[in-house]
């Protein structure tokens, strides 16, 4: 490979690196990157935008890694530590874009990842460049074509952490689809186009920029085999387009942005040594942006009287037997369940009390007039923090009658032991935006779950005083964490235990609430330490 003019690194093994410092070389001399020039190009044949490397998950050898979701930790204040790490990639129609993207998620091995491409952002067409695209003359290789502003406030919001919506275009009506893909923020992005470095804005969000550079003979190969096998065309069509409009989009826009590069990849996705220098420097960055939110919860607010936003169950003789019973660890089954759902049901009685009311006057069967009280709000929505919380849904049933449910999976990560949110399995109602929302939980230890879990109705535009925590057991530590992170959050629990022990597990705590609850208890032979599994 030849060495282009304004390369200001050196090649190791295999590719070339420019600046060290994430800053591409002549990035500063561009007002604006790219000029505004006509051209025609047949459009492309695919159905919609979602790309086929952009499935919820990917799984490797190693483990599943979750390609729509958030980071595991937030910081106390209930934000992401720091911005997610965006890597941008670029290079030619069928250079091996996502390929390259694929790889680097593999070798990366971290738990949140998202995919973002553009094809998701093409500008919706006019009736008029509708019939130019029927006839092949409308071009979607020329940075007209894409919604830079929409694709620039969407990549700022997902570098914050902050939910988003993507458009699904349509590549048969030319068209974006009626509904929208939710994708959520994550450790790294990696947003990946033909026009990725086409904008001075979208630049200035790009950590790290890969150019994919691979020959235009194998490109062409490439677009002939998946054209021909895929799109049923006919050999010398596709000649025809490659030579007509994709070469010159190329050479005119594409190929000039490679000095923008950190990182140039030649061969595209088969340069193992390229994807392994690029997986090291994201390794070296990750670990520089990473903060422990464990020992950042642990050493906050010691010592601090526990917060007014905090509503604890009378501890009445009848409660603190139920307590009695639930956390000796030589309670049957059966009997664990039965004063479970005892407290359960104390619990959401309590927490319905703190639901907005107004005066109503109805007249009873003696024809007097009673002044009584009524549900002042749109609606009341459970959320369960799967799986122990699920246990807590029949409870609000019975006392609230047809009330809507929705659930989050939350997860430990066993190698770790930090909690990860299966946002693939997300299932909230709709309309919940309006609702009041009581959050479910059986034990809260650290406040990490629960935390995510009131981000994510936060990203579903949930108002953060019309959500109530319910836990029938938290620690300090978690009380405090939640109430310092959502302030207008209301928690309601049975009883708060002081302590949680370097494992995060709650002191004396109740154990594994889940596994006694549904019956998968350790061997006979565990210990107590063994059986008190952490509890997020």
């Amino acid at each position: 490979m030849s060495i282009l003019p304004n390369y200001s690194g050196a090649r190791i093994s295999g590719c070339w690196t420019l600046r060290s410092d994430g800053r591409g070389a002549g990035e500063g001399s561009l007002d604006r990157l790219l000029p505004s020039v006509s051209a025609g190009l047949s459009p492309r044949k695919r159905t919609t935008s979602q790309c086929k490397s952009e499935p919820p998950l990917l799984r490797t050898s190693k483990r599943t890694i979750y390609t729509a979701g958030r980071p595991p930790w937030y910081n106390e204040h209930g934000t992401q530590s720091k911005e997610a790490f965006v890597i941008g990639l670029c290079g030619g129609s069928a250079s091996g874009k996502t390929t390259v993207a694929r790889k680097i998620i593999e070798a990366l091995d971290v738990p949140w990842v998202v995919l973002l491409s553009m094809d998701s952002f093409y500008k919706v067409l006019t009736t008029e460049q509708q019939s130019r695209a029927a006839s092949n003359d409308y071009n979607f290789d020329h940075p007209d074509a894409f919604d830079f502003d929409l694709l620039t406030h969407t990549l700022r919001k997902l570098k914050q952490g902050k939910s988003v919506k993507i458009p699904v275009y349509d590549f048969t009506t030319h068209g974006r689809q009626k509904e929208w893909k939710t994708v959520y923020g994550a450790s790294v992005i990696i947003f990946e186009g033909i026009m990725a470095f086409a904008d001075k804005d979208l630049l200035q969000l790009l950590d790290m920029k890969i150019f994919v550079d691979t020959d235009s003979d194998i490109r062409l190969v490439r677009r002939l085999r998946r054209d021909i096998t895929e799109r049923g065309r006919d050999i010398e069509g596709v000649i025809k387009q490659y030579n007509k409009f994709v070469k010159p989009a190329f050479e005119q826009y594409i190929e000039p942005t490679m000095r923008l590069a950190d990182i140039v990849v030649p061969r595209g996705g088969g340069n193992m040594v390229a994807i392994d220098l690029i997986v090291q420097h994201v390794h070296s960055q990750l670990e520089e942006r990473e903060l422990s939110v464990r020992a950042a919860l642990a050493s906050a607010h010691q010592a601090q009287p526990l917060p007014q936003t905090l509503s604890v169950l009378e501890s009445t003789p009848q409660v603190r037997g139920m307590h009695t019973i639930i956390r000796n660890r030589e309670t049957s089954r059966d009997e664990f369940i039965f004063y479970s759902k005892r407290l359960m049901r104390l619990l959401i009685e309590r927490a319905l009390s703190f639901l907005p009311s107004q005066l109503h006057v109805v007249q009873t069967p003696q024809g007097e007039d009673y002044e009584g009280r009524t549900f002042h709000g749109k609606g009341i929505t459970g959320v369960s923090i799967l799986r122990a919380g699920e246990t807590m849904e029949p409870a609000l049933r019975a006392v609230c009658k047809d009330v809507r449910i929705g659930k989050i999976l939350i997860q430990t990560n066993q190698d770790t032991g930090e909690p990860e949110v299966q946002l693939h399995y997300l299932r909230l109602p709709k309309d919940i935006s309006e609702d009041h929302v009581i959050l479910m939980d059986c034990t809260v230890s650290t406040g990490a779950a629960a935390m995510m879990a009131v981000r994510v109705l936060l990203d579903h535009d949930v108002q953060e005083d019309k959500i109530l925590l319910v836990s029938l057991l938290m620690a300090e530590m978690g009380v405090h964490s939640v109430a310092y992170a959502f302030p207008q959050v209301k928690i309601i629990t049975t009883a708060v235990d002081k302590k949680v022990n370097d494992l995060f597990h709650i002191i004396p705590g109740i154990g594994n609430f889940g596994d006694r609850y549904f019956g998968t208890d350790a061997p006979p032979e565990w210990s107590d330490d063994d059986m008190d599994e952490p509890s997020y």
